[in-house]
């Protein structure tokens, strides 16, 4: 395995409390709908695009505006799951190539995942604008092999949701559940799954 992918959401950085309290802070003050947190977490980890339709919402630019709003409220509850900059520094001195597939734009990607400082430790990232269709659809991840050039047989895609591993398993690709951030693994089934993000380290040497 020479191409470790990620997701960000769920698997890098600790979003969820924002992503879902900035959701329902949109849907209660432009739309007057009440959900409760555990009625949202279907949305954690789907681009804007395909969630908030869902919700009857037509005008969805204007929405993902207003959410990406509500979202930098709770932006100071996001952080860098522990181990995750040290797993990473350790997959670069191997030598391995390092990338991203997420559901966030580049804007947000801009935005909400570069002040953490993790970005210039990956290779390649595409963005949910980048493509037509979006996770659990196999497209991603057929654009990230296409411009990184890896193989899907040596590239392994590590998340925390069920979007993540359909997405990785209809490229071909293998798929690492990151069990540190993953709220129900039960619904998942991973190739491999990872306790600590310093497993990934360990397995890759085997």
């Amino acid at each position: 395995m020479n191409t470790i992918v990620f997701d960000i959401d769920g698997t890098l950085i600790d979003t969820e409390q924002a992503v879902l309290c900035g959701l329902q802070s949109l849907l209660k003050t432009d739309y007057g709908k009440e959900y409760s947190l555990k009625d949202l977490e279907f949305a954690f980890g789907l681009p804007g695009s395909d969630s908030l339709p869902m919700f009857g919402i037509e005008d969805v630019q204007h929405a993902n505006l207003r959410w990406n709003f509500f979202f930098q409220q709770f932006f100071h509850t996001a952080k860098v799951f522990d181990g995750i900059r040290e797993m990473l520094v350790s997959l670069k001195k191997m030598n391995l190539q390092t990338g991203i597939v997420t559901s966030k734009t580049q804007n947000e990607f801009k935005h909400e995942f570069a002040p953490f400082g993790l970005a210039d430790l990956f290779d390649y990232v595409v963005c949910s604008d980048q493509t037509e269709k979006h996770k659990p659809d196999s497209e991603p991840m057929q654009k990230f092999l296409e411009v990184s050039g890896a193989a899907a047989a040596q590239t392994i895609y590590i998340g925390d949701t069920v979007y993540d591993c359909q997405c990785a398993h209809g490229a071909g690709v293998k798929f690492g559940l990151a069990g540190w951030g993953s709220r129900h693994p039960e619904r998942i089934a991973p190739d491999v799954t990872f306790r600590v993000p310093a497993d990934i380290v360990e397995w890759v040497r085997v």
